[in-house]
């Protein structure tokens, strides 16, 4: 009895230190799994952090839809930027205004809430008066001119000028030579423009250039152009054949004369403040990809500018070819007015270009 009290005590003492030697090893397991858990998920979101850091994210606002030739350029952009930073730099792209009216986007790129915008140069004429040279009328002989003027010196100078301003150009884009269009009478000579209202992008230039061929002038925002014309707020307006066709303003205005007063272009152009903190390389990229999407934007725009001329005519839009002649003579006082200032020393450089320069 004695014995098989023993052996029973014996073998229950055997099974408690199995079970505690059981336990123990479950313990240190546990731990050591816990501690390499926590190593791991340190591992991973120092990893995951480091990657966030590394990625760059800009975001660029504009007001034109995405259909528009010069949206597709900068698609081009954002992907060349993606291509040569291999995705550690990302450009996200807000069209249609939904960032602000080209003025805020700009505002808002100078205090550096924003690190990219492309805007008209002649929305630039407030922050860069020297842009005003676009504006001009008649100051380029062509398309040919107008391109071998913004690729020259005195483009890059254009660019490179505003920084002292919060503001660095990074390229041009096409935007076309801007014309008349008209709800009631083509303009078909300066003395049409009498007694009628032409609506003028917020530019002084703009302005001036319809009141000196005798017209008045309506600074409106664009986005209220249809109604205005509808309405008969204004007579007409004055853009190239890509914002005519695609904002359907030929619907209410059926004229459209080709005089092409101006050329003025696009400009994509970055933060300053931004620009500062970046790294060469990335600065690099940005510029590398800016001025590779120039040749793919100008063929799609000029492409286009074609297919909406001719879109005009099947919708019945009435398009003439006038003289050039009279409206280059009636601009002429506007014109000699900026003799003597910047803006003339420009006209003149301008006026010289060639090839070569």
């Amino acid at each position: 009895m004695v014995t098989k009290f023993y052996h029973s005590a014996h073998q229950t003492l055997n099974e408690r230190d199995m079970f505690s030697k059981s336990g123990s090893l479950f313990i240190v397991g546990f731990l050591l799994g816990l501690l390499g858990a926590t190593v791991l998920f340190s591992l991973l979101t120092r990893g995951g952090k480091e990657a966030a850091e590394a990625r760059q994210v800009f975001k660029l606002a504009h007001s034109l839809p995405p259909s528009a030739p010069v949206h597709l350029g900068m698609v081009r952009f954002a992907e060349l930027v993606k291509e040569k930073s291999g995705g550690t730099v990302e450009v996200q792209i807000f069209p249609s205004g939904q960032l602000g009216s080209e003025t805020e986007a700009i505002e808002q790129l100078q205090r550096g809430a924003l690190a990219i915008v492309k805007t008209s140069a002649a929305a630039m004429e407030g922050f860069v008066p020297e842009m005003a040279v676009f504006g001009v009328p008649y100051l380029f002989r062509d398309a040919e001119h107008f391109w071998d003027v913004l690729e020259s010196p005195i483009g890059e100078e254009l660019l490179v000028g505003a920084t002292q301003r919060g503001i660095r150009g990074l390229c041009y884009y096409a935007s076309g030579a801007r014309s008349f269009y008209t709800a009631e009478r083509p303009i078909l000579a300066p003395s049409d423009l009498a007694g009628i209202k032409i609506r003028t992008m917020r530019s002084a230039t703009a302005i001036a250039m319809i009141e000196t061929m005798g017209g008045a002038a309506a600074a409106i925002p664009f986005g209220e152009l249809y109604t205005a014309l509808q309405q008969g707020m204004v007579d007409g307006a004055e853009n190239n054949p890509p914002s005519l066709y695609d904002s359907r303003h030929w619907e209410v205005a059926r004229h459209y004369s080709l005089d092409e007063h101006t050329r003025i272009p696009d400009v994509l152009i970055f933060s300053e403040r931004i620009w500062g903190g970046l790294s060469e390389e990335v600065q690099g990229w940005l510029v590398e990809a800016a001025l590779e999407s120039v040749p793919y934007q100008r063929q799609i725009w000029d492409e286009y500018v074609a297919s909406c001329l001719d879109n005009l005519r099947a919708e019945g839009v009435s398009i003439y070819y006038p003289d050039k002649a009279p409206f280059q003579k009636a601009v002429q006082p506007m014109v000699d007015g900026f003799m003597g200032t910047t803006v003339g020393d420009l006209m003149e450089r301008i006026a010289r270009l060639e090839r070569s320069e």
